[in-house]
């Protein structure tokens, strides 16, 4: 309860108030007695409320009167300050702690944080204050913060939303859980309007007394509402709107442009990157092309070593031969005759040789061709194979079903049958009970006749017939409910009767569409057997291309052998080979060194003493033996 600042006073039957003038600005001294019934803290909260009206409307008209922004020393902000204290300390809950009671404002202006992001700010900086000690100080502090950020408003709708949470430190009739505390929030809007400057980390909030001073509202009738100051700070409000409308439409201007300057750098960014990408690119291709020019000089210099190293071999072998004729005229005249004869036949291997290179491009030209075909004819196959397994499952799901469809017909028949045989039951039973009715018919009217006839005679008889006459009605109904229950059966037989027709036709249309699907499978079964003629008749195409293809392999290698052959094989110098091809053993004075007359390679004579006849001389020359056994094979194949 609030005692300072307020001239009021509460007895036991009474409540005495202090109301304060909230619409012309002036406080009027007014003493108003209530009854009994009235809430003392409803007076308490329309109390606050008109003290922080004014509070409010003084602050307003004050700033805008004064021109320029607040400060903490201003006289009207303390005193609003004051009031705000006043209405958020209305109605807190006391909270027991181990050294005393506490009630402050704190707890409640800390889930502000919570609930809006934008004011964890705030309480960062407030918590960061070397000289606040006290929750009470800190408290104040928030206030004038959120008051220069022009969001406290904003920051207290967010408390009065969320009354669960408040509930824990405010009471049920406190200011902030009434419709008072939404009435101050949304006077609090009009305080966007002031610019204040406040200092608070010089200002000792802790020690501050709270007491509200009506002196600052309470006016003459004199001071009563300027009319052209009024119609002043309503154009100075105006003239400030409108600067701030434009301001907000400058910022959005200016962030639609900040916008397009990041795309814009994006954009820039992404095409110096396209830019690097590419000099990296053509970097890469001309190191390529360098990498290609110096394969081709090395490419090159390889071919003039080989044309020097055969020319080098020519010239071996010239000496060779003129050291073998040195004495020997007759050999000499016979070798110079063989020479003439080898040439001629060397320009006719040659001419053969080209021969056979257009023959071997021809015949590689064949072999893709073929090579083609196959891949072509291999794809159908697989092709034709997964169709057959697919006709298979569906050949076997086909069959499946069939026996499905004869189990049930089967089922289906010995159904039929039993109700049939039931049908001819009940018809049977049916007669026998319109039999006995009729005789119980022609029996009643025979009792009737009789019962006329010995009326007359019998009337002593009467009590006995009465009783007869009872017995033969209870067996009338008795006999009226079996043909009743017989008729209820009769009708349940027919409907019977009429779901097994129904099953009958349906089973029917099945038995048609399986004879359907019989056929279907019958006319896949001959493109089943089509489908393996065709498979078989392609099976047998392959295996002869494949024979054709390995017979014509088996002749590319004989050509590329004899090409080989033809071919001007490398002479190994003496100086490059120190060891035997073959035994790699090193050569001495007793292991001499042998050219191989058809690969040229240097061997030890354990290893090249073999003698055959070859096409540069068709007298015997020494051979290796990988040559040998070569040349051998050579010839038995091609021998018939």
């Amino acid at each position: 309860m609030i005692s300072q600042g307020w001239g009021w006073q509460r007895e036991a039957s009474q409540v005495w108030a202090w109301v304060p003038d909230a619409g012309g600005g002036r406080g009027a001294a007014m003493q108003r007695k209530t009854s009994a019934t009235k809430d003392p803290t409803a007076v308490e909260r329309a109390n606050l409320l008109n003290m922080a009206k004014l509070s409010i409307k003084g602050l307003i008209e004050s700033a805008l009167s004064f021109g320029r922004t607040l400060d903490s020393d201003y006289p009207p902000l303390q005193q609003f300050f004051v009031v705000m204290e006043h209405c958020l300390k209305h109605g807190l809950k006391v909270r027991k702690s181990f050294l005393s009671y506490n009630k402050t404002i704190w707890g409640p202006l800390e889930l502000v944080e919570k609930l809006y992001p934008e004011a964890e700010e705030i309480g960062a900086s407030v918590r960061d204050l070397p000289g606040l000690k006290t929750p009470l100080g800190r408290a104040r502090a928030w206030l004038r913060l959120a008051l220069m950020q022009k969001k406290m408003a904003d920051y207290l709708r967010c408390l009065i939303i969320q009354r669960d949470l408040l509930s824990e430190f405010y009471e049920y009739h406190a200011l902030m859980m009434e419709e008072e505390g939404a009435v101050i929030v949304g006077l609090l809007v009009g305080l966007n309007v002031i610019d204040a400057n406040l200092c608070v980390k010089g200002e000792d909030l802790d020690s501050q007394v709270g007491v509200i001073d009506f002196s600052m509202y309470l006016k003459n009738e004199e001071d009563i509402g300027n009319k052209e100051r009024n119609v002043q700070i309503a154009a100075i409000l105006d003239q400030k709107n409108y600067v701030e409308e434009l301001n907000r439409q400058l910022n959005s201007t200016v962030s639609s442009l900040h916008s397009r300057v990041d795309s814009l750098e994006k954009s820039n960014t992404k095409l110096i990157e396209e830019l690097a990408i590419a000099k990296n690119n053509i970097i890469k291709l001309q190191e390529e092309n360098h990498q290609l020019r110096s394969e081709n000089k090395l490419i090159l210099m390889k071919t003039q070593q080989h044309l020097e190293v055969t020319k080098v071999d020519v010239e071996t072998e010239l000496q060779t031969y003129k050291h073998s004729r040195q004495g020997l005229d007759e050999m000499y005249n016979e070798a110079r005759r063989q020479l003439r004869d080898e040439s001629q036949l060397r320009q006719d291997v040659e001419n053969e040789l080209a021969v056979q290179v257009s023959m071997k491009h021809e015949i590689e030209l064949a072999m893709k061709l073929l090579e083609k075909d196959i891949h072509e004819k291999q794809d159908t196959l697989i092709g034709l194979r997964q169709q057959l397994e697919e006709v298979k499952a569906i050949n076997i799901e086909m069959y499946q079903k069939l026996q499905g469809s004869e189990d049930g017909l089967k089922e289906k028949n010995e159904i039929i049958a039993l109700l049939e045989e039931k049908t001819s039951k009940i018809t049977a039973a049916m007669r026998q009970l319109e039999q006995r009715l009729q005789q119980a018919e022609k029996a009643q009217m025979d009792t009737e006749d009789e019962d006329k006839k010995c009326l007359q005679e019998c009337q002593s008889k009467f009590d006995s017939l009465q009783k007869q006459i009872s017995q033969k009605e209870k067996q009338l109904v008795q006999l009226e409910t079996d043909l009743k229950i017989e008729k209820e059966w009769r009708q349940t037989l027919q409907e019977d009767l009429q779901k097994e027709k129904d099953t009958l036709s349906h089973l029917r249309n099945e038995t048609q569409q399986i004879i359907s699907l019989k056929k279907e499978f019958l006319n896949l079964q001959d493109e089943n057997q089509q489908l393996k003629k065709i498979y078989h008749e392609q099976e047998q195409a392959l295996q002869e291309l494949g024979n054709k293809l390995s017979e014509s392999k088996l002749k590319i290698e004989d050509i590329k052998e004899a090409n080989k052959a033809l071919q001007g094989l490398v002479w190994l110098k003496d100086k490059e080979a120190t060891h035997c091809k073959l035994c790699e053993k090193e050569f001495s004075l007793s292991k001499r060194k042998h050219h191989c007359r058809n690969c040229g390679e240097i061997f030890c004579n354990a290893c090249s003493d073999n003698e055959l006849p070859l096409p540069s001389s068709p007298k015997p020359v020494r051979v290796c033996d990988s040559c040998h056994a070569l040349l051998i094979q050579r010839c038995s194949s091609n021998l018939p």
